[in-house]
């Protein structure tokens, strides 16, 4: 198999270490009380996690079990609110920096792991959070400052907070990429996501179009419907839309083949997210009498599917499930909406993956640019291999699951450099 490295050769990866893109960790004083880490706070269902083997041996396999320790010493030396925000700043970016150095080949990879996993990522921000919510500070912090503070954390250890491009007069075109964390964990807790792992790959890279090179920035989004709701999403989004020239949110799909989603519907389908919790109706958005039941992609849909960008069958998927005008009952349309239908579900579906298509979308639609190239892509499914298939026996990965891994980014970066074409 080939290392990352070389599979990286036509890609112009960012030069600056990691020690050079991240400033010095910030001076803080003197060490707090002893068991400052120490409250009797219950862990939420995603961190609860983490007390199993498969993280743990993750987190150690990877170096990243050093991650939330670090973290929660700097937290105890804080003595301002102040000093906590500069900690939870400074050490979300470096988790993700490292994990986007370790991805491109320019950090370690772990032991055995392989290239660009996304997982150590994933579980030692958990740490962090289930540290940071633990945290006893010697000054005062009210409930919603401690919120501030995880959001702080949550975003700039997604990459959320640092997206940034060359300015214009450098002739390099701007591509925003999204993918999301691992998810069905209670189903095999040994899973990653292709979709955050393409993130971490293609962060901060340079791509080789026929028109020039192009910059490709990207972040990761949690599988919680509730941050949803909060508008994650517009958030990181909205900075930043009228200043690209394509944007595609990725997400994993079906197995054995990539789906460009046509229509991206208004419904949530009550799929438990990452806390195991549903939500069904309509997707929440503000200034919802003006919202719409349907989204449409503006990627280049025809060029994608006809390009010959990797191992995996490319489809343009039409198919939904609407409630049609004047009806009561959901039925599926294998060639898009009806006029006047409600949505049920989207190409990709009725759960997050949906809405942040969905929302993109909208965002993109809201802000006058219907001409800006973008919309959602459906990888497929991460598998392990045919030897490793039993959860409960076996190991945290194998080499077709590496593999694996590489060829969904590699087709991934095609598809974006071909998207970024026409």
């Amino acid at each position: 198999m080939r290392t990352l490295r070389a599979r990286l050769s036509s890609v112009v990866v960012l030069s600056l270490s990691l020690c050079a893109a991240l400033p010095a960790a910030p001076a803080l004083a003197t060490p707090g009380p002893q068991g400052c880490a120490g409250s009797p706070v219950a862990p939420t269902v995603e961190e609860q996690r983490l007390s199993r083997e498969v993280p743990r041996e993750i987190l150690r396999r990877s170096g990243f079990d050093s991650v939330a320790p670090g973290f929660v010493r700097a937290l105890c030396r804080a003595d301002s609110y102040r000093e906590a925000e500069r900690a939870v700043s400074w050490h979300g970016r470096r988790l993700w920096e490292r994990a986007v150095a370790g991805a491109q080949g320019r950090g370690p990879v772990g032991d055995g792991l392989g290239a660009a996993d996304d997982r150590p990522l994933y579980w030692a921000r958990l740490g962090m959070t289930r540290g940071l919510r633990q945290w006893q500070p010697s000054f005062s912090l009210s409930g919603e400052r401690r919120a501030a503070l995880l959001d702080r954390l949550e975003r700039a250890s997604r990459g959320q907070d640092s997206i940034a491009y060359p300015p214009r007069h450098k002739g390099v075109k701007r591509i925003l990429v999204t993918g999301f964390d691992p998810f069905t964990l209670d189903r095999d807790i040994r899973i990653g996501n292709p979709s955050g792992a393409t993130a971490l790959a293609l962060d901060g890279t340079l791509i080789r179009t026929a028109d020039g090179p192009a910059r490709i920035e990207t972040a990761v989004f949690p599988v919680r419907w509730a941050d949803f709701a909060d508008g994650t999403v517009e958030r990181t989004l909205r900075p930043h839309l009228a200043g690209v020239d394509l944007f595609a949110t990725v997400s994993q799909g079906r197995v054995g083949r990539i789906d460009i989603e046509r229509h991206n519907g208004a419904w949530r389908g009550g799929f438990p997210d990452n806390e195991n919790l549903s939500s069904t109706g309509t997707v929440p958005v503000a200034d919802p009498a003006s919202q719409p039941q349907w989204t449409t992609t503006t990627l280049p849909y025809d060029a994608i599917v006809a390009g010959a960008t990797g191992p995996f069958p490319v489809y343009d998927n039409t198919a939904v499930t609407e409630i049609p005008a004047g009806a009561t009952v959901p039925v599926n349309r294998p060639h898009g909406p009806t006029p006047g239908s409600t949505a049920r579900s989207g190409g990709g579906g009725n759960y997050l993956s949906n809405e942040i298509a969905y929302r993109a979308t909208l965002l993109r639609d809201r802000l006058g640019l219907a001409s800006l190239p973008g919309g959602h892509v459906h990888t497929p499914v991460l598998r392990f291999g045919a030897d490793n298939t039993d959860p409960a026996t076996g190991t945290v990965t194998d080499p077709e699951y590496v593999r694996n891994r590489l060829d969904i980014i590699e087709q991934m970066r095609g598809i974006i450099r071909l998207a970024a074409e026409h």
